[in-house]
C-alpha cells in the first residue's frame, strides 16, 4: 500500500507588496499552523520517507516548522516545477517516485494541490470527500492511500481519502 500526503502550505503574508509571489513568506497565522499540523501528523503516525516541496518561500517555511514534529529522517526534495503546479504535473512527478518510498509528502500550492487530491480520491467517507471538495485551505492536509506498489500506477479515482484537515478543524 502507497501513502501520499498532500500538505498545502501555511498561510502567507501579503504584507510586503514589492515580494514576487514566488518570495512571499508566511503570515503568523500560517507560522502557528505549521507545527500543529506537524503535531496532527505525527499523532496519526504519519512518518514520511520522502518530501517533495515547492522551492517558494512559503512551502520550504511550512515544511521546516512541520518537519521537527514528524517521526523518522525523510528525503527532502525542494522542486521549483511544483511551484503553482498543475495537478497534471503533480501527478506525472508522483508516478516517477521510486516504488520503495511508501509514503510520501508534497508541499505545495492551490488550486494544484485541491485538484489533484478530489481527482485522486475514488472513495472515502462521504463526508470527509464532500470536505475536500468544497475547499483546500491553507495548512490543510489530505491522506490518500492507494492499493498496489508502484507509484507508476497511481491515477484518478484509485486512491481511498483517509484524512482530510485543517488548521481550524483542530480548534
Amino acid at each position: 500500500m502507497l501513502t501520499l500526503i498532500l500538505l498545502r502550505h501555511a498561510k502567507s503574508s501579503w504584507d510586503d507588496s514589492s515580494l514576487d509571489d514566488f518570495d512571499r513568506p508566511l503570515a503568523r497565522r500560517g507560522e502557528a499552523a505549521a507545527p500543529r499540523m506537524g503535531a496532527y501528523m505525527k499523532a496519526q503516525g504519519l512518518a514520511p520517507d520522502l518530501i517533495l516541496c515547492s522551492s517558494a518561500v512559503r512551502a520550504r517555511q511550512t515544511l521546516d516548522l512541520v518537519l521537527p514534529q514528524l517521526p523518522g529522517k525523510p528525503e527532502v526534495h525542494h522542486e521549483k516545477g511544483l511551484y503553482l503546479a498543475p495537478p497534471d504535473a503533480l501527478l506525472a512527478r508522483i508516478r516517477k517516485i521510486d516504488p520503495k518510498m511508501r509514503q510520501v509528502m508534497v508541499v505545495g500550492h492551490d488550486p494544484g494541490m485541491h485538484m489533484l487530491a478530489v481527482e485522486l480520491s475514488g472513495s472515502g467517507e462521504p463526508a470527509r470527500l464532500e470536505a475536500l471538495a468544497r475547499k483546500f485551505p491553507t495548512a490543510a492536509l489530505a491522506v490518500i492511500r492507494f492499493k498496489g506498489r508502484v507509484w507508476s500506477n497511481v491515477g484518478p479515482a484509485k486512491g481511498a481519502l483517509e484524512l482530510f484537515v485543517s488548521p481550524k478543524m483542530l480548534d
